[in-house]
């Protein structure tokens, strides 16, 4: 098969130009959403959403997007990568508009589901039209500039979230998703060739069907027991179990297929699954106290939407800063005297929150965003490098699929657990405070600490609004103590899989040889 053409080095810069566009819409969506909680629960500017309704209107996109993003490779690989890459920006710009101007909570959930379904589509898609654009030293070069397109994200969301939601309204934040999903729509079907492979990987839907379920009715069972404050009722336990016997099944399955979508037996690779492990446990508390962190800021802070914003641009610096440090630190000394020190440090920042409170000043609470940003950044990225690279060429598609899915379920189930654990801690915690209330103050105090303060206004008892932050500053602090222990047994996990020093592998072979570049198609 004759390799194709080496693209224009002027088309080549627009490429990814437009890739990076896409890549910032993705990462500013994973962070606009965070400061956008606590608006969202506020029954007068938002929808009067509850914690299990919120944790819902977070799962769901990562949910759908953790499920469908290894499928969505195999897609691109039969239909072109072009064409699915155009079928998700379709998807997510169609379901942002959806989700700003959604009319209750349920559909704004639906609306976040289907915005992830857009962004496992575009995902995949988008790193193989880079991988195929470039060749040799010039492909490196691409990687690092698109690389930076997730700490601008990471660092823009919250602030461009915090200044919509000062001047507009709550949907504007999903509206924002639109013109920029039109450009690069346009961009893209211009600019690049639909790259497809001869050999197409097989679609797997029982894979699909099994993984979307069992993490559905798990992070139902889990999310349910925060909303009835209880473990022993069959509705919560009952959901749990069936989740776990789905995903369980799914292992077996994928470890029958010929040739999976999610490889189990990657995981048994000690190093490799280890280290997954790890990162799905890290991700798992970044979630959870970045879900305390936007009720802590603006709820009982009382902090702007932008001043929110602005507080949490240290965690982004930090990140920023640290993974190029990482790298060089890794050269020199290894992965494990890096990442376990890291990682473990991060755990702390986490539990971290467990120290702050209603008075607590801002410096203070820079400072452990700054640092807690500069340990995850030390983490992630050599971690995930190290663990793809000890992996033979032919497995790093697979690799890289069970890694990224790995983390994603991590953010899934760190929402809901951190969630449910700050509901039932927060409910028992205002109880007292509510004798002799009026039953419909109750009822609505025992939802949040979002509804305690709306009802203590409108009715005029500021003592509930002040019992409503402490017994949300008490739950914080117990879920932050959870939350640290998750990631700390993440950092033991790093201490006893990965090897005491670094060895000094031979160089991998340059995939852009002959038989690489003949191994795709271009329509």
């Amino acid at each position: 098969m004759t390799p194709p053409p080496a693209l224009p080095k002027s088309r080549q810069r627009l490429i990814l130009a437009a890739l990076m566009v896409c890549s910032l819409l993705i990462w500013l969506e994973n962070t606009v959403l965070s400061t956008t909680l606590e608006t969202l629960a506020d029954p007068a500017r938002g929808l009067g959403a509850d914690p299990g309704e919120l944790q819902w209107a977070t799962g769901a996109y990562t949910l759908a997007f953790a499920t469908l993003m290894f499928t969505a490779g195999a897609l691109g690989d039969r239909f072109g990568h072009r064409t699915v890459f155009l079928g998700g920006l379709v998807i997510f710009a169609g379901s942002s508009l959806w989700a700003a101007y959604a009319s209750g909570v349920g559909q704004l959930i639906v609306a976040r589901a289907v915005m992830g379904v857009g962004s496992a589509l575009i995902t995949p898609a988008m790193m193989a039209i880079l991988m195929w654009t470039f060749t040799g030293p010039a492909r490196a070069a691409a990687i690092g500039i698109f690389s930076t397109s997730a700490g601008v994200g990471m660092a823009a969301g919250p602030v461009l979230a915090g200044f919509l939601l000062d001047h507009f309204w709550w949907g504007s934040v999903f509206l924002i998703n639109v013109p920029v999903a039109a450009l690069a729509l346009v961009g893209l079907a211009v600019l690049v060739p639909n790259f497809r492979s001869p050999t197409p990987r097989p679609l797997d839907p029982a894979g699909m069907l099994l993984s979307i379920s069992g993490l559905v009715a798990l992070a139902y069972g889990l999310i349910r027991a925060g909303q009835v404050a209880a473990w022993s009722r069959t509705d919560v336990w009952g959901p749990i179990v069936v989740g776990v016997v789905l995903l369980a099944v799914f292992v077996l399955v994928e470890l029958r297929v010929k040739v999976p979508s999610f490889d189990p037996r990657l995981l048994a690779h000690r190093t490799f699954g280890g280290g997954n492990v790890a990162l799905g446990l890290l991700l798992f508390g970044v979630a959870a106290i970045t879900f305390y962190n936007a009720f802590y800021l603006q709820g009982a802070l009382g902090f702007s939407p932008m001043k929110a914003g602005l507080a949490n641009v240290p965690t982004a610096v930090g990140a920023l800063v640290a993974a190029p440090l990482a790298s060089r630190l890794v050269r020199r000394l290894s992965l494990r005297p890096v990442a376990v020190p890291a990682l473990a440090v991060a755990a702390l920042t986490m539990g971290g929150y467990g120290f702050l409170g209603l008075h607590t000043p801002l410096v203070w609470i820079e400072i452990l965003l700054l640092v807690q940003g500069l340990a995850i950044g030390m983490v992630i990225g050599p971690v995930t490098a190290a663990l793809l690279s000890n992996l033979p060429l032919e497995q790093a598609g697979a690799g890289s699929a069970v890694t990224n899915t790995v983390r994603q379920t991590g953010s899934v189930i760190g929402i809901a657990v951190g969630g449910t654990i700050m509901s039932i801690v927060y409910r028992r915690a205002i109880e007292p405070s509510l004798e002799g209330a009026p039953g419909p103050v109750r009822d609505q105090a025992r939802v949040s600490a979002e509804q305690a303060r709306h009802v203590a206004t409108a009715v005029d008892r500021p003592t509930l609004a002040r019992a409503a932050d402490d017994a949300f500053i008490h739950a914080m602090h117990v879920g932050a103590g959870w939350i640290a222990g998750s990631a700390l047994l993440g950092a033991a996990v790093l201490l006893i899989t990965l090897p005491a020093v670094g060895k000094k592998k031979d160089p991998a072979p340059d995939p852009d040889g002959e038989e690489a570049r003949d191994s795709v198609r271009i329509d």
